[in-house]
């Protein structure tokens, strides 16, 4: 298949794959010409790419990940991954609960509720 004909399949521009192709991430085939060709093994990569992206994942893990020499590597990367998620996870928990203690908040002025002044006593240094 060819650049234009994968491009096309998965919605991405063209450039898009040359990117991808000078970051080492995807390595078509050559034609004797010189045209890249894509074969079955290139759409599971490219949509391996583009689920790595959607999961937050850059190019330079995604490489990494592709090109892992073996499964202790692939998993390391995971394993950090991983716990970035779950620190980014953490993270939209407790500003969720924010903005939640702010809604059920009935005082006029957010700083008087008692409510919300507990929580965020927990986010006041000490004094020094």
């Amino acid at each position: 298949m060819t650049i234009g004909e994968l491009a096309e399949r998965f919605g991405l521009a063209t450039h898009v794959l040359r990117h991808w192709e000078s970051m080492a991430v995807l390595a078509p085939l050559r034609t004797p010409n010189g045209q890249r060709r894509y074969t079955e093994d290139d759409l599971t990569r490219v949509a391996t790419i583009l689920r790595c992206k959607e999961a937050g994942l850059g190019l330079d893990q995604i490489r990494a990940l592709l090109n892992a020499p073996d499964r202790s590597s692939r998993t390391a990367l995971m394993r950090d991954r991983i716990a970035e998620l779950e620190a980014s996870i953490a993270q939209a928990q407790a500003a969720k609960h924010l903005l939640e203690c702010a809604l059920e908040c009935t005082a006029d002025d957010i700083v008087t509720c008692p409510h919300f002044q507990k929580l965020m006593a927990e986010r006041i240094p000490p004094a020094v």
